[in-house]
């Protein structure tokens, strides 16, 4: 069985020890290596290449986000790249969307239970983008604010809805399971969460997500929460 070989990336050594008894427990995940500050994580992620690299943004020396520019700077494309999987206390709208611009692939609170953080960790593996509910509206309330003050500097007051998506979605409505698998996808539930709850098993759920992301005409789980929150069909 193929480990999911990780980085830890974090300056305060009770998170850290915190995180690695939490991954331990796990016999799939291996811990490959540590850092304390972000210019020995780089050095770490060039010589390790792990399968995914938790770090916080916060970190001295290089911040999280200067670590995720300097590795995609550097690293090979021809190469298997590590995945990021921020783990951090700050929730501002510029730090998120800083963040993802950079190449985060998730972005997880530090409040996040243990259970779920080692799904997000999985999920990330997998390739599926992860965000924190909380993360998932504020970068909503963000776009919608956008939008607000573009109309308003427009002289308009009303902003219309996406009619080209209005129209999708009526030629190709999203079925009661697709729809609340797409619920679970904006609370932050990784593949094997909703293939549990639902009682189907994590290759029927791909196929839904796969089918999820055509109908909504974007190409992720992230651009699908966002939209499904902005349209209305997820409260």
């Amino acid at each position: 069985m193929h480990k999911i070989r990780i980085a830890l990336i974090e300056d305060h050594d009770l998170t850290r020890l915190g995180l690695r008894l939490i991954f331990q427990q796990y016999p799939e995940i291996e811990i490959v290596g540590e850092a304390a500050d972000g210019v020995v994580g780089a050095t770490l992620l060039k010589t390790m290449n792990p399968d995914v690299t938790v770090l916080d943004l916060g970190l001295p020396g290089m911040s999280g986000i200067e670590v995720i520019n300097h590795y995609k700077r550097s690293c090979d494309a021809a190469t298997t790249q590590t995945k990021f999987m921020v783990l951090t206390l700050q929730e501002e709208a510029q730090t998120v969307l800083a963040a993802i611009a950079a190449g985060a692939d998730s972005y997880c609170l530090k409040n996040l239970p243990g259970e779920q953080l080692v799904e997000a960790l999985q999920s990330t593996y997998e390739g599926d983008n992860w965000l924190d509910p909380t993360i998932t509206r504020l970068i909503l309330d963000q776009q919608r604010s956008a939008a607000i003050s573009a109309a308003s500097k427009a002289g308009q007051v009303n902003i219309t809805a996406d009619e080209t998506q209005q129209a999708i979605l009526a030629s190709y409505p999203l079925t009661r399971r697709e729809l609340e698998i797409l619920t679970m996808i904006v609370e932050g539930s990784s593949n094997a969460r909703i293939a549990e709850t639902c009682y189907i098993t994590i290759g029927t759920v791909k196929t839904h997500v796969r089918n999820i992301l055509n109908k909504l005409s974007v190409d992720d789980r992230t651009q699908a929460a966002v939209r499904a929150l902005r349209s209305g069909l997820v409260a």
